[in-house]
């Protein structure tokens, strides 16, 4: 059977890349998170916004130990992938708790 290279799993991001890459992603999904979520601080329900802040800050220094600890190779990227997405989610996620818990009062 051969690969093909179009396949999402096959992409050298997720294949050769070092993984400098997620981390500049990563970095910028986490800067406009933190944008979004830190003045949401101030809204109810009364922490929430900012859990969702210290998950996403944690995420991002977890991909950091990542890029360093975990040996270059698939591993490495797809977990570095995994992260960026989650820190995506958990944004999306808590902006989205906030957001209808304030207009709701």
């Amino acid at each position: 059977m051969t690969t093909d290279p179009t396949r999402i799993r096959s992409q050298p991001a997720l294949t050769t890349s070092t993984g400098r890459i997620w981390l500049i992603v990563g970095g910028i999904f986490t800067g406009v998170s933190l944008a979004v979520l830190m003045p949401m601080t101030q809204l109810p329900p009364p922490g929430v916004a900012l859990t969702g802040a210290i998950a996403v800050a944690t995420l991002y220094i977890a991909m950091i130990v990542a890029r360093i600890v975990i040996p270059a190779g698939r591993r490495r990227l797809m977990l570095l992938a995994a992260a960026m997405l989650t820190i995506a989610a958990t944004a999306v996620v808590t902006a989205t708790v906030v957001a209808s818990a304030a207009t709701l009062d």
